[in-house]
């Protein structure tokens, strides 16, 4: 009998887990002004506070946006972004939205997003998602920034 009512215990608590919800996911992510306009991040990459972002799901067949969530970046340049349930149909990506530096607000062709996976069956232990860094062109690069290309040999002059 005993051991009826700790089977009948065990099957409630997995109804129970299985109906206290969809998991939530915590998308986190950073936005960069590329001070030396190279791409990339860099040794003197500024990271931007008050950047806005968003993070938009949709339908992988449709291409219908299914959800939206909007958020800003905290003094590091991080953002931090909830989003509800499970969305294993769907196509979710981090979008760079605005810049609040005049000087710092151009887009980078192939960092202004960011996809990321927010299903539960992908393996993934953890609710929480790390977005590839978004970035920003500054207006002119700064002085140091000869400097720094030759650090990464990455300048145009051939040897």
């Amino acid at each position: 009998m005993a051991k009826i009512q700790l089977l009948v215990l065990v099957a409630f608590a997995f109804i129970g887990v299985a109906l206290a919800g969809l998991p939530d996911f915590v998308v986190e992510g950073r936005v960069y002004c590329d001070t030396c306009r190279a791409g990339f991040e860099t040794n003197v990459t500024n990271y931007i506070q008050g950047a806005k972002v968003k993070l938009e799901c949709r339908h992988f067949e449709n291409g219908k946006v299914e959800h939206v969530v909007e958020g800003v970046t905290d003094a590091t340049g991080t953002y931090k972004l909830l989003m509800k349930d499970n969305h294993e149909e769907e196509i979710c990506e981090v979008e760079l939205v605005e810049s609040p530096l005049t000087n710092c607000n151009e887009i980078i062709p192939g960092r202004n997003r960011a996809r990321v996976t927010l299903a539960d069956d992908t393996g993934i232990t953890s609710n929480q998602r790390y977005a590839n860094p978004l970035g920003y062109l500054k207006d002119s690069p700064l002085d140091i920034c000869a400097k720094v290309m030759e650090m990464y040999k990455l300048d145009d002059d051939e040897d």
